[in-house]
């Protein structure tokens, strides 16, 4: 799904415009981002929540040229862990 089928289904199930509908869903990402960004979490109870990790540096393999090894550097990345709610939605 793209986000402007997600767009078309927020808006036809909350009953918006979808010029509202894309407005609300942007701004829903980028507070998320925002919140991730200034090292917050975000939490929504029954669904999940989306966090920052520390990924370690690491020795990596170019992979063109698979003799060349090159240094990864440590770095802060976006992770999301489902909620009981989603898990059981979906399985």
């Amino acid at each position: 799904m793209t986000k402007a089928d997600f767009v078309k289904r927020v808006a036809e199930r909350a009953d918006l415009s979808v010029a509202d509908a894309t407005e609300a869903v942007q701004a829903f990402l980028d507070e998320v981002t925002d919140a991730l960004a200034g090292g917050e979490e975000v939490q929504f109870a029954g669904f999940g929540k989306f966090s920052t990790s520390q990924r370690a540096a690491r020795t990596g393999v170019n992979p063109q040229d698979p003799s060349k090894k090159i240094d990864i550097p440590a770095r802060r990345v976006p992770k999301f862990s489902a909620g009981a709610g989603l898990k059981t939605a979906v399985s």
